[in-house]
């Protein structure tokens, strides 16, 4: 992918002779005459570096700067002038310029500023994106963990990122199909620039193509200014479909379109614009399922489904449970101010043998719950939400038969028996403390234990 330089200089002899060096370089080149029309052609050319003439006819090198960089602060712009001094130097940086050269212009330092300009952009995208992942691990995100079935994902991430192949990522609610497109994106030679998420579970169908493809300024009643839609902000990165199977019939024919013909219009626009995008998509339905029940376009599927990744649940990598429970109290430590230094043995059990229908989403919200719960520094199973602690254990579980008469009161007594045992241990057997914790009398506690064969 060529790199997009825009000129943008009233005096002609001036704009040839630059546009034939940066040509000769390898460069895409792009000239204008005037300020506005580097304004207009930012929008559509999207260039890497802009160089500005400071003396416009209509309208100044340093305007067109702050407009530059008010709409798209990523375009790195260099003023060019021949009227130069200290003060305009230090507005026009102050504005946003990388950098400030003299006319006449000496080649070869033209070609040595756009060099180090075009590091400096590259750098500074490497610099957001890692701090975007520094971010990342102050909400669900971090890929951790060391199963197999983890390793054999993070191996397709590396192998399909290293080309521009469409990528379809599947899985359940909560398993962190968000973080694998990332991965995918990070790994890939597209790393350096950005990274599009759209939800189109989230969509109102009214604002599907707005919201898809931008639109232009009174395309519709509350449309005030012109807005890009995700394709152009993602335009040579990556754009992320999430909840790919929910997106309305009517917009999948859009969506189509635009892969089809790597084209997009704004609403509200007439003029096609080309964009430069990886599409990945995720979902957690089955798409076959759904173009066999024609909610689904055929056609759509065929061109997303080109390299599948299957994230598989958390009850299918129990490995990795103990590592991300370790990540979420460090994390939450910090956000929450906690001082919890651990976790039991017998709550990592139990939090491992439960099933996660919420799966790394639904770990992390546990996690938390208990470190808000505890009263001292380690997380024991007295502090873990209901729903875990009572939850059968999976020996007991074996011994039920799912086709015999009442399951649902057995499922129950088992729970109630380990919630019984679990509190009995941890307060040393003491009938009038458990009582009290498990807020029943001790008469209660004492025929129950007697029920369920319970003894020290």
């Amino acid at each position: 992918m060529k790199v997009r330089i825009l000129i943008a200089d009233d005096e002609a002899k001036i704009r040839k002779i630059m546009a034939l060096l940066l040509r000769n370089e390898g460069y895409e080149v792009l000239t204008v005459d005037n300020g506005l029309s580097a304004v207009e052609e930012v929008e559509r050319f999207h260039p890497d570096v802009t160089l500005l003439d400071q003396r416009m006819p209509d309208m100044m090198g340093v305007e067109a700067l702050k407009q530059i960089k008010d709409k798209y602060p990523e375009t790195v712009v260099i003023i060019v002038t021949a009227h130069g001094s200290i003060s305009l130097a230090v507005d026009a940086i102050k504005n946003g310029a990388y950098d400030f050269i003299e006319k006449p212009f000496d080649n070869d330092k033209l070609l040595l500023t756009i060099r180090r300009s075009l590091e400096y952009r590259r750098m500074s995208g490497e610099l957001n994106r890692l701090k975007e992942c520094f971010n990342e691990t102050y909400s669900f995100g971090q890929i951790i963990g060391s199963s197999a079935q983890l390793q054999q994902v993070m191996a397709q991430v590396h192998k399909v990122a290293a080309t521009s192949a469409t990528v379809l990522i599947l899985g359940e609610s909560g398993v962190g199909k968000e973080l694998i497109a990332r991965s995918v994106h990070n790994f890939s030679s597209r790393s350096n620039k950005q990274f599009i998420t759209v939800n189109c579970g989230a969509i109102p169908l009214p604002l599907v193509e707005s919201e898809l493809f931008g639109h232009e300024k009174g395309a519709f009643t509350d449309a005030r200014e012109m807005r890009r839609g995700p394709f152009e902000q993602a335009d040579g990165g990556t754009l992320f479909l999430d909840e790919i199977g929910e997106l309305p019939l009517e917009a999948q024919v859009k969506l189509l379109r635009a892969l089809e013909n790597k084209t997009i219009a704004r609403l509200g626009g007439k003029k096609s614009i080309a964009v430069d995008v990886r599409i990945i998509a995720a979902t957690n339905c089955n798409l076959e399922e759904k173009v066999g029940e024609g909610t689904f376009r055929l056609d759509l599927f065929y061109r997303l489904n080109v390299f599948t990744i299957q994230v598989p649940p958390l009850r299918e990598r129990r490995d990795d449970i103990p590592r991300l429970i370790d990540h979420f109290i460090l994390k939450y430590n910090k956000i929450l101010d906690l001082n919890v230094t651990g976790i039991t043995q017998q709550a990592i059990n139990r939090l491992t043998q439960y099933e996660w229908p919420g799966n790394i989403r639904d770990l992390e919200n546990a996690v938390q719950s208990a470190m808000i719960l505890s009263q001292g520094n380690v997380i024991d199973v007295d502090r873990l939400p209901m729903r875990i602690k009572t939850y059968p254990l999976s020996t007991e579980m074996k011994l039920l038969d799912d086709s015999e008469p009442n399951l649902i009161n057995k499922i129950n007594s088992a729970a109630e028996k380990n919630l019984i045992e679990e509190t009995l241990k941890r307060y040393n057997y003491n009938r009038k403390i458990t009582s009290e914790a498990l807020n029943i009398s001790r008469k209660t506690l004492f025929n129950k234990m007697k029920k369920y064969g319970i003894d020290r």
